[in-house]
C-alpha cells in the first residue's frame, strides 16, 4: 500500500477513553484529564505561557473481581 487511505471508517460510536491526558506545565506542576478536549481547552485558556507539554497516559485497567472463595 503507497500513501494514505482515501477514507476512514469509523467502527463504534462509543467514547474513546483508554488514555488520560497530563497536562505539565512550565513550573512542573500537573493537572491530569480523563479527556482530550479538556487538557485542550486548559492549554488554550493558560494561551501557552505557562504550559510544557501534554503527556499521553494509559489508563489503569480495572480489575475484575475473581468469583469463587
Amino acid at each position: 500500500m503507497t500513501g494514505l487511505p482515501e477514507f476512514f471508517e469509523q467502527t463504534s460510536d462509543l467514547p474513546y477513553d483508554r488514555h488520560l491526558y497530563r497536562l505539565v506545565l512550565t513550573d512542573g506542576r500537573a493537572h491530569v484529564f480523563d479527556d482530550y478536549e479538556h487538557a485542550k481547552v486548559m492549554w488554550f485558556e493558560m494561551d501557552g505561557m505557562f504550559t510544557s507539554h501534554i503527556d499521553v497516559l494509559d489508563k489503569p485497567k480495572v480489575r475484575k473481581k475473581a468469583k469463587g472463595f
